[in-house]
């Protein structure tokens, strides 16, 4: 069977980072502008110890020539997890698989596509696997 396998690191990587964005939907609300929330989320998580990268500008390669601003990704968590944020009535397949490209561009097994425009954060939460980090795992 084949399962995508997240470092330990990463999964507790990713347990902060929705504590952090619960904390910032618990004082907010629904209802701003994305920029609103990616500015509190990264603030949030900055103080609770870890490094930030917002809004950051990378290449792709495409026929041996790099195009340099080619994607921008919301927030990289401690270079390990990608967090996708919108602020929709409703998400769309097309932002899952942004998030899908972004994560197998980044070469990372798990991002975050969170939608704060929900009354209850816990239906804006999901968790984006990239299948290329599939392992085979016995069934237990």
């Amino acid at each position: 069977m084949l399962k995508v396998v997240v470092p330990g690191q990463i999964e507790a990587l990713a347990r902060s980072a929705v504590d952090s964005a619960l904390a910032v939907h618990r004082a907010l609300g629904p209802g701003l502008l994305e920029s609103a929330y990616r500015d509190c989320l990264q603030l949030e998580l900055s103080t609770r110890g870890h490094a930030v990268e917002r809004e950051q500008l990378l290449p792709i390669r495409y026929r041996d020539h790099t195009i340099p601003r080619a994607y921008r990704i919301d927030l990289l968590v401690d270079r390990e997890l990608l967090i996708e944020l919108k602020a929709v009535e409703a998400l769309q397949p097309i932002h899952r698989v942004q998030l899908t490209t972004y994560l197998r561009l980044l070469r990372l097994p798990l991002g975050l596509l969170i939608n704060f425009h929900v009354p209850l954060l816990k239906e804006g939460l999901h968790r984006i696997l990239n299948l290329d980090f599939q392992t085979e795992v016995s069934p237990t």
